[in-house]
This record gives C-alpha cells, structure tokens and sequence, in this order.
C-alpha cells in the first residue's frame, strides 16, 4: 500500500462522489495524505491502513430513529465497542437502529463500506445530525473513506472540525461513548 499526498492524478477509475471529496478538500486548502487500497467495508480491514497511514480510522455509524425522521452520523474512536443505550441517552432518540443503504445513498450519496464524514458534502439539506465521540476530537489527525471503501484519506481533525464542516453547513455534537462490556 503505498501513500500519496493529495489526489489522484487523474478521474479515471474513480467515482465522481470520490472527486468531488477531493474537490472540496483542495477548494478549502486541506491537506491530506491518502492511500489507494482494496475494499475496506469493516474495521479489520482497516488495520492495514492504520498502519500506511499512520492513523486509526474512524467507526462512522448512519443512525436513525424507529420513525425514520431523524437520522444520525456518529464518528467513533475505530477500536471502541458501540452501544445503542449509551447514545439514545445523551441525544433523547430511543430506538436507534442502523439506517438504511437506500437512505445513506439519498442523503450522504454513500454506499455501505464507505459511510464517512465527507458524505456530509452532499446532505445540502442538512438532514443529518453529526454526533462526534470525544477521543475522536482529542486526536490530532482524523481518518476516513473519501465517499468510496476502495480509498482512505488522513487530515488534521482541526481542519475538519474548523474548515470541512462549516463549508457543508454542518455542526456536531460531541458525545461521550466509554464502549466497554
């Protein structure tokens, strides 16, 4: 797996939702290390990537309620353990279960494997709550999909936090998820 500093050469072999995550990044002058790899649709196969990018991916969970009227992205430490009680408590939504690939598509344009924070790009309803664990926001880089499982990206959370989001109309709320049996 070898690392690269910034995008792609070029769109060939590339979806356009990836491009336009680079896009977005280049438009707001982030930098970012990124590595090209086969399907990662879980978080054992991310070990490697950790590795090359010198990072551990984020768990990105696309949470709803039982109603299917509030629908949630939680970016979570990729080693720690998710408990649905733990959650429902500190954002009052009960019943919260895994969303849908058909509403993953339609608000963050991101099928299962790839769901991260940059789908958030393509939410221009802002439909999407971003809930974002505490030891996420305590590390200095940050690790995700750019919208496709077959690419991962390194960036500086702050940037994230400072520049991705405010461009995408997004908040977050920190929660504190302690993930132990």
């Amino acid at each position: 797996m070898e690392l690269y500093n910034g995008r792609p050469a070029g769109p060939e072999n590339r979806l356009p939702r990836e491009i336009r995550t680079y896009d977005i990044l280049d438009s707001l002058g982030i930098e970012y290390l990124r590595t090209d790899h086969e399907p990662a649709t879980n978080m054992d196969a991310c070990e490697e990537i950790d590795a090359t990018l010198g990072v551990t991916m984020c768990k990105n969970l696309f949470l709803c309620n039982r109603q299917k009227t509030s629908f949630y992205l939680l970016l979570m430490p990729g080693d720690k353990k998710f408990k649905t009680k733990e959650l429902s408590a500190q954002i009052n939504s009960a019943r919260l279960s895994f969303a849908e690939a058909e509403d993953m598509l339609k608000y963050l344009d991101i099928e299962p494997g790839a769901v991260s924070i940059m789908g958030l790009m393509n939410d221009k309803d802002r439909a999407v709550q971003l809930l974002i664990d505490e030891d996420v926001l305590k590390e200095e880089y940050l690790g995700c999909h750019p919208c496709v499982c077959t690419s991962s990206l390194k960036m500086k959370t702050a940037d994230v936090i400072e520049k991705f989001l405010p461009a995408t109309g997004h908040d977050h709320k920190t929660v504190h998820l302690v993930g132990e049996d």
